[in-house]
């Protein structure tokens, strides 16, 4: 199994927030309960090996949201909680690299291998694995690290979250990223 930790890559923890975990935040059924802990293990580990870190939160543009930075929800879950010398970006739609100078910055440390958790698989996540993949960075992606809601269909349907999950973890991987679970990501820094 390959060293990860030889390639020095980047934790990049993508909207790791406390609306996520709001009962009214969709309001819908959600998979993966402990995403974020993991996100939490995950970020220790990283610190513990000085490896690099960026945190990238989501800021509505829509005052109602729970995303929105008037809210609570916008705050970072307690388990991922900044330190202050940690980089922190903030953007206003899927991607993390839309709206921030994530890329330059990646660029300009010369950083080759991006490690992705957070929150939701099927929206910012995705979006966020998919450019990563395309502009030609390594990128894993954490399986049990994320988690998707129950998502209304076009005709009214619901579709449940571990199917969204699924199919939204299988379009991802071997395509845009390597997806592998925290225990895998774990085995493959030591």
């Amino acid at each position: 199994m390959k060293n990860l930790i030889n390639e020095r890559p980047t934790l990049l923890l993508v909207d790791v927030q406390k609306a996520f975990l709001d009962p009214n935040y969709p309001g819908l059924n959600r998979n993966n309960p402990n995403a974020e802990i993991v996100c939490g293990r995950i970020l220790n580990i990283w610190r513990e090996l000085k490896l690099p870190v960026i945190h990238v939160r989501h800021s509505s543009i829509f005052p109602d949201s729970l995303l929105h930075e008037s809210k609570i929800g916008f705050e970072f879950n307690d388990n991922v909680k900044p330190l202050d010398s940690e980089l922190v970006l903030t953007k206003s739609v899927n991607s993390a690299f839309i709206g921030t100078d994530l890329s330059i910055i990646l660029k300009e440390s010369k950083t080759t291998t991006i490690v992705i958790v957070g929150m939701t698989t099927n929206h910012c996540i995705s979006t966020t694995v998919r450019m990563s993949g395309n502009l030609g960075f390594n990128t894993f992606l954490i399986s049990d690290s994320t988690a998707c809601y129950d998502t209304k269909s076009i005709n009214g349907d619901i579709i449940s979250c571990e199917t969204i999950y699924e199919s939204s973890i299988a379009s991802l991987n071997n395509e845009f990223a390597r997806v592998i679970d925290s225990s895998e990501l774990i085995s493959m820094l030591h």
